[in-house]
């Protein structure tokens, strides 16, 4: 636990490289916001299998670097820097990533771990470092700047307002934000919409169907999830092709979790044009577990995600196909898509869903967002600095 200790004396790095030090790194954050209320505790199990180098996908085309901020023997905070070759093959801009950074409110804690991330990443030959970003793209990129009063949703992350002040006095500024919609769910579209929905359904061939779970069909319909997510994705900033090992990592946890008609696939003309995924808030199933699943924790959390059923949800991922993207195909796939997405059996029992993340320069996207009513709930922030 923190204590006075934390706050005074040398602040010192180390490497989290033994069974008592991972601990720690994962029960920093449990001190750290105590006294938060809408912090949501990650579960356990959870977070030691997404760090474990063996386990997670990411590492098999990544490496990374984890430290732990020690005052008095105490744990003050903590920080990942990871150098991902995907990103660099993409963007080719020697740019390596900092990430689930945690610390008390102190300019030294911060301070010392941004240089040790920032002196590792140098060492191997980057140039500029972009963060927080825990681990990748496709994971939770961002730190919260806006948006501290109410909960993070499934696979959102949180912070505290004096995280962002710590950054940008290491020399940081920003370099992209991420914006979360809120949009309730049983709101109906405008009737203009509903009328530009209903002439184009008319015109053309639209269909929309739940994603197949079968044994016979799961593997092709993951295969054909990736290839629209890569294709709709690859000009977005930051882009980082998603491999079929880490489409598989998630797809086997969200096949226990969902239920078909929670991931939508849109097709035109006989072709799949886009899909989109609406998926229950874990975090509203996990709350007050404290990071735990046994012994009954586990049995909590799939009593409210399959029977009672939790009262909010993400669209975690939604993408159109970019041959589409400035036609009125395009938009009317991605209003469909949300439609359809509404009216799965996870959402009738649902009231609020978050759509997230969206890039604050995907104007395209944030009109369409914009015309069915979804407001910005929460705005996440990701940081840039040279390296010299």
């Amino acid at each position: 636990m923190l204590n006075a200790t934390a706050r005074d004396g040398a602040v010192t790095v180390v490497p989290v490289e033994d069974k008592a030090l991972w601990r720690a790194f994962h029960r920093l954050p449990h001190d750290i916001y105590k006294n938060d209320p809408n912090w949501v505790a990650p579960l356990n199990l959870e977070r030691k299998i997404h760090f474990d180098k063996a386990h997670n996908p990411f590492f098999q085309h990544a490496k990374g670097a984890f430290w732990l901020a020690m005052r008095g023997g105490v744990p003050v905070g903590r920080i990942t820097a990871q150098i991902d070759e995907l990103h660099l093959a993409q963007h080719n801009d020697a740019t390596g990533h900092f990430g689930f950074i945690e610390g008390i409110d102190d300019a030294a804690v911060f301070g010392a771990l941004l240089r040790e991330a920032e002196t590792w990443l140098k060492s191997q030959g980057m140039r500029r470092a972009l963060g927080p970003v825990s681990f990748a793209m496709w994971d939770e990129p961002g730190l919260l700047v806006d948006g501290f009063d109410n909960p993070p949703n499934v696979m959102m992350g949180h912070a505290l307002p004096y995280y962002q002040g710590r950054i940008l006095a290491e020399g940081y500024s920003p370099a992209q934000d991420l914006l979360a919609y809120g949009y309730p769910i049983h709101q109906p579209f405008p009737p203009t919409l509903q009328r530009l929905i209903a002439r184009a359904q008319d015109k053309h061939k639209f269909h929309f169907r739940p994603a197949r779970f079968d044994k016979q069909h799961f593997a092709s319909e993951i295969a054909l999830i990736l290839d629209i997510m890569n294709d709709a994705w690859a000009e977005n900033w930051g882009f980082v092709p998603m491999t079929k090992a880490e489409i598989d990592d998630m797809a086997s946890v969200f096949k226990f979790l969902l239920r078909p008609d929670a991931l939508v696939i849109a097709e035109y003309e006989g072709e799949a044009a886009g899909f989109a995924m609406m998926i229950p808030n874990l975090n509203e199933a996990i709350r007050d577990l404290k990071g735990r699943l046994f012994p009954f924790g586990v049995l909590k959390m799939l009593w409210r995600l399959k029977v009672s059923g939790v009262s909010s949800g993400r669209m975690a991922m939604m993408g159109v196909r970019r041959k589409w993207w400035r036609s009125p195909v395009g938009a009317i796939v991605a209003l469909m898509i949300i439609q359809k997405a509404k009216t799965g059996d996870f959402v009738r029992r649902a009231e609020q869903a978050e759509l997230s993340w969206i890039l604050d320069s995907n104007e395209r996207i944030k009109h369409v967002l914009k015309s069915v009513g979804a407001s910005v709930i929460k705005r996440y922030r990701i940081y840039q600095k040279a390296l010299v």
